[in-house]
């Protein structure tokens, strides 16, 4: 008696290997003629049915089998729902087109996609717009964006003077632990003596928005200043523990800056590395201009025929070197009229402590013929007050017939132009410098 094993479920047979069909027993497949199986009171079957042939399916069914009808859909990502979680930029989706019946002969569709692009471009626009003057822009980069300077820059030729007026400053960098900064602004002219250059506002407390409207003015500035210096605009915050720190700075070329122009500017303030600002003072000092250029002084001279005398007037000095540990000087002004003439000849002004912009506004005079002028030479020479200790010679200027330049041309309008005041200013040197005073 032969026993025969029942057959394995489908998803057990192996494929066989020399075909890509599979072979389904008849037992596996369910009939609707069989009866239903009874549990209570199990009883054999009369008659089995005849088998049936097998049902053969193709590989590709056989892995079809229990799948989801369909499309394979992606995962949604949150990156789906947010484009700005996206790693690397994505085009912006195409606009929708839409469909419109053509009437007379004309596609109103693409007339339609043009206007809805033109618009789409004008809100990008005013978006934009609407960041930048709220200053999203700028501060979304802590390192490029550290404020805005509105000043007013005005050159005065006929006084030789520049007229710097700051007004405010806006959006600066916060410095302090309250996020808040105490700034101040200070200028410096390049090249030329740090200290003798530098001029500064005073300092707003507690304030990334300050508003100075404050004028600071560089005298002896002349046409030729104009050509080759340049203004630096400093924004610092002041600390009273420790050391001032630096926000940023502007610079502006004076040359770009006409005569009589009020001209107005809203920069943007720049950082720049303490090395090259050192680089660049070291340089500016250590250059041959600066050794020889020692500050500037204003003369006036005139020549009163009817009383045969020659008025001296100091009237102010800039941009002096300075002398003193202090970083500072104690000018007083010198004037020799040559060849000497005894103690008529010898005049001193009074001396003006702790600084190196002095303003003296004090005259001299002279009696001498006007014959005996053409001969004469007047040396002016400024010196730093020392107490108890000899004088430092800061330096000089001589005007008379074996001068020249502007030293020449001062001294022969005064011969020519009798009667009348007139200014200029010279550049100091260290050229036949004495000793001691």
């Amino acid at each position: 008696m032969s026993v025969s094993k029942p057959p394995l479920p489908q998803s057990h047979i192996p494929p066989p290997a020399s075909s890509t069909h599979l072979t389904i027993p008849p037992s596996s497949m369910p009939s609707a003629t069989s009866p239903s199986p009874s549990y209570g009171n199990p009883k054999p079957p009369a008659s089995l049915p005849p088998p049936a042939s097998p049902v053969k399916i193709s590989m590709q069914e056989h892995f079809a089998i229990n799948v989801c009808p369909g499309p394979i859909l992606p995962i949604p990502q949150i990156s789906d729902f947010f484009p700005r979680f996206h790693d690397f930029p994505i085009a912006p989706p195409p606009p929708r087109e839409k469909k419109m019946i053509p009437e007379n002969g004309e596609n109103f569709g693409q007339r339609e996609e043009e206007k809805e692009r033109e618009r789409e471009r004008e809100r990008e626009r005013e978006r934009e717009e609407s960041r930048e003057n709220s200053g999203e822009l700028a501060d979304s980069d802590d390192e490029t964006y550290l404020g805005t300077l509105e000043f007013t820059m005005l050159f005065d030729q006929e006084n030789n003077c520049l007229h710097c007026t700051i007004h405010k400053a806006k959006g600066l960098k916060a410095m302090d632990s309250n996020g808040l900064a105490d700034p101040y602004v200070k200028l410096h002219l390049l090249p030329g003596a740090s200290k003798a250059n530098k001029l500064r506002t005073k300092t707003l407390k507690n304030t990334l928005n300050p508003v100075w409207n404050e004028t600071l003015v560089y005298h002896g500035i002349t046409a030729a200043d104009m050509t080759t210096k340049t203004l630096r605009l400093c924004v610092c915050d002041m600390d009273r523990l420790g050391r001032n720190e630096f926000i940023g700075e502007v610079r502006v070329a004076l040359k770009k800056l006409r005569e009589g122009e009020n001209k107005k500017y809203n920069m943007g303030l720049e950082r720049n590395t303490q090395n090259k600002e050192v680089n660049n003072q070291t340089g500016e000092q250590g250059g041959p201009g600066a050794e020889e250029e020692r500050g500037r002084i204003l003369v006036s001279l005139c020549y009163v025929p009817e009383k045969s005398t020659l008025s001296v007037g100091i009237i102010r000095c800039a941009h002096l070197a300075a002398m003193d540990s202090n970083g500072y000087s104690d000018p007083f002004v010198k004037i020799i009229l040559q060849p000497d003439m005894g103690k008529k000849s010898k005049y001193k002004t009074t001396v003006k402590k702790k600084t190196l912009n002095p303003e003296f506004n004090e005259e001299f005079l002279y009696e001498v013929p006007k014959d005996q002028l053409a001969k004469k030479t007047l040396e002016i020479s400024v010196w730093d007050y020392d107490l108890g200790m000899s004088n430092d010679f800061i330096g000089g200027v001589e005007l008379g017939i074996n001068a020249k330049g502007e030293m020449l041309k001062h001294w022969f309008e005064c011969l020519k132009f009798a009667g009348k005041k007139v200014e200029y200013w010279h550049t100091l040197t260290q050229q036949g410098a004495p000793i001691s005073e």
